[in-house]
């Protein structure tokens, strides 16, 4: 039979496999050595569809409501969204993961309470009062990692347990030392001022009062990207929530990555108590209760899949700024704010089926 000159299926000619010569040079290009274009690299970032999404709102706001351009109402903008940034940072690290935390709204408020209760009890330094609550909030962080860890248990169902034990904890607690369902003021307290400097202060800018928490969200927006994508620890957390069998074989510590990961969720419950301690100088035992959930949106209004191992900390920042642009433009436009959770599930659906939408196109294009 005569030698054909058709080739391969492979796009070689015939024999090269043999160690002939093939047609043409480009056959013998590896493909890991091709360079990946501007619109690949775009469409494989997780946080494009909340990106779009942002712009959408800002756009829509800024003609429906009136004085939503004007710098006061962007710095209430952002200060909304920061409060729930600082939060949504950590449990979106945590989602990549693979993992929940429905803890994190109710242990901010403990964070909170511990704080002011040690130093009006015992008469102390506000500042120890902040320490002391540090170590007992990463306590808690680190409970939940290593109840997971060694139960097997779904993280549902661990930090659901959590949840109810805080709620109670935190009722309970309150009114027996202070008799009521809230701490005392401690506004009067050695160490208070230069405390609510650190976590509730105001920031002028060209005749612009900014929070400092927006200051506090970016910090962690920028740590947390930084571990992500520059350390080995970025590359454990998304090996864990991609395939835990598969990451442990390959010896990636499984537990103390989960651990950590609750103890982020911890620090950043700790930094959202403080400010609200110090902002308000007593907090309510009862608030916190359902924010858990919205952490969780703005994680994954920002690219985090719920399966995990998908996502980053910068689109949990959009997705929080989504929700601020949501939260105050409805009020901006004069809205009756009962609307104020329709658009924000509305918002979850779109934004999860464009980050879908977004990420089927970026598999494709590789």
């Amino acid at each position: 039979m005569s030698a054909t000159t058709e080739p391969t299926a492979d796009g070689t000619a015939p024999g090269a496999a043999d160690g002939a010569a093939p047609e043409t040079a480009g056959a013998t290009t590896d493909e890991r050595v091709l360079r990946t274009s501007p619109l690949r690299k775009l469409l494989a970032r997780p946080e494009l569809g909340s990106v779009v999404g942002a712009l959408a709102v800002f756009v829509f706001f800024a003609f429906a409501a009136d004085g939503f351009l004007r710098a006061t109402s962007l710095s209430t903008v952002l200060y909304a969204s920061s409060t729930i940034g600082i939060m949504a940072v950590p449990v979106a690290l945590l989602m990549i993961g693979g993992e929940f935390d429905l803890s994190a709204g109710v242990l901010v408020t403990s964070s909170a309470l511990i704080s002011s209760m040690f130093s009006y009890q015992m008469t102390a330094n506000t500042w120890v009062g902040v320490g002391v609550s540090l170590l007992a909030t990463l306590a808690v962080g680190a409970f939940n990692g290593f109840m997971l860890t060694r139960t097997k248990l779904p993280s549902f169902i661990i930090t659901l347990g959590t949840f109810l034990m805080l709620t109670g904890m935190n009722l309970g607690f309150t009114k027996l030392i202070d008799d009521t369902v809230s701490t005392k003021s401690i506004a009067d307290m050695e160490g208070f001022p230069s405390a609510r400097d650190v976590f509730a202060s105001t920031i002028t800018v060209g005749g612009v009062d900014f929070k400092v928490t927006i200051l506090w969200w970016l910090g962690l927006v920028a740590l947390a990207s930084w571990i992500l994508l520059r350390t080995r620890a970025g590359n454990w957390i998304f090996a864990v929530g991609g395939n835990e069998d598969a990451a442990r074989a390959v010896g990636v510590p499984v537990a103390k990555t989960k651990i950590g990961l609750y103890m982020g969720v911890a620090f950043g419950a700790w930094i959202s108590g403080q400010h609200l301690l110090f902002s308000f100088d007593a907090v309510q035992s009862g608030e916190g209760v359902g924010n858990e959930l919205i952490y969780i949106i703005a994680a994954v209004i920002g690219g985090c899949l719920i399966t995990g191992g998908y996502g980053s900390a910068i689109g949990s920042a959009v997705g929080a700024l989504l929700f601020g642009m949501t939260s105050k433009g409805i009020v901006f436009a004069e809205w009756n704010p009962d609307w104020f959770k329709f658009f924000l599930g509305a918002m979850l659906l779109l934004a999860t089926l464009l980050n879908a939408w977004v990420r089927k196109r970026a598999e494709a294009t590789t």
